[in-house]
């Protein structure tokens, strides 16, 4: 879009310039004017500001001046309209904004991309702005965009993310994962085929409407694949079957109604200082020292542990899953990973 955009407004110009040629050509050939007189005189045709010429024309001069005059009436219709288009309904300043998202999107590494700024979109995008995650929308409807508020955070590209290049300006071979919540099911399959070959080391998350497009996105290398209406329906039952523990979900995701809000943090081998690192769960004392409280790990090779026991060794690729408050995280950042 952006290309076509540009596109016109080089030919405009292309066109301005071609006329100024031709005329200039012509007087010269025509009438025998040195290259400034013809110049003059084609700018003053063009113009049409009715100066006198800068000599009496000839008979064939006075027929191709009439040609010309008619010749960039025409050409005149148009770059008027382009530049019109251009500065009166903001298209150069929204061409100007979107060079400076592709020149942002470059500078970008393990960044994420969102597909589709609907419901689910949003929330998502939403959660990774509070997270402080670097991440990238595309959305195919320009409405969306401009009704963005001016202070956005983020960068969303207009675009069809079935596209490659779509997906490739969107900066895919250096992401590190993409959300593919467009509404239609056969989109994200395609989304999420093409994700997987411009990158394959991406993770892909993707929505479902229906129970028989799980498979396909599996198929199509999904690595997880989410399905809104089931998860809000079983949602909806557990809060009759099981409402303390919806109550404790409540607060980890934040819409819990306790004045203090509580998180699911996570850090890596990696993450750690270098005095924390190769310790037992025991070692690390991490509930003393951040008040945090340890409630699962990911070995490399026993996979996840629920409430794993204090001997418990976190080593290189092993992971460790924290329930946290507000002040509980900032501990965590500060204490063991320096952050």
């Amino acid at each position: 879009m952006i290309r076509g955009q540009l596109k016109n407004f080089v030919l405009a110009i292309a066109m301005a310039l071609l006329s100024i040629v031709v005329g200039t050509s012509g007087y010269m050939f025509i009438e025998g004017y040195d290259l400034l007189s013809a110049f003059y005189m084609s700018i003053i045709t063009i113009s049409t500001v009715g100066f006198t010429e800068v000599f009496e024309l000839s008979k064939t001069g006075r027929l191709f001046t009439s040609f010309y005059i008619i010749f960039n009436l025409a050409i005149f219709a148009y770059v008027i309209s382009v530049f019109t288009t251009f500065l009166f309904e903001g298209k150069l300043r929204s061409i100007l904004f979107r060079m400076k998202d592709y020149r942002d999107i470059k500078k970008l590494n393990n960044h994420i991309i969102v597909c589709g700024y609907g419901r689910n979109g949003m929330k998502a995008c939403e959660e990774l702005l509070r997270e402080g995650r670097e991440f990238v929308v595309i959305e195919r409807d320009v409405e969306v965009r401009d009704a963005l508020p001016a202070d956005t955070e983020f960068i969303m590209l207009i675009g069809d993310a079935t596209l490659d290049h779509t997906l490739l300006a969107a900066g895919i071979k250096k992401a590190s994962q993409i959300i593919i919540a467009t509404p239609g099911d056969a989109d994200n399959v395609f989304i999420t085929l093409t994700a997987r070959e411009l990158n394959p080391e991406i993770r892909i998350i993707s929505r479902a409407s229906e129970s028989q497009t799980e498979p396909k996105l599996y198929r199509a290398g999904a690595d997880h694949v989410i399905m809104p209406d089931h998860v809000g329906g079983m949602f909806m039952a557990q809060l009759v079957t099981k409402p303390v523990i919806i109550e404790f979900l409540d607060l980890l995701t934040g819409r819990g109604r306790d004045r203090e809000k509580y998180h699911l943090e996570s850090f890596s081998y990696h993450d750690l200082k270098a005095e924390f690192r190769n310790k037992t769960l025991k070692d690390l004392d991490i509930k003393r020292l951040t008040g945090a409280t340890v409630i699962a790990a990911k070995d490399n090779v026993k996979g996840l542990i629920p409430n794993p026991p204090e001997d418990t060794f976190i080593g290189e690729d092993d992971t460790v899953i924290l329930l946290c408050s507000e002040n509980n995280k900032d501990n965590v950042s500060r204490i063991l990973m320096g952050s």
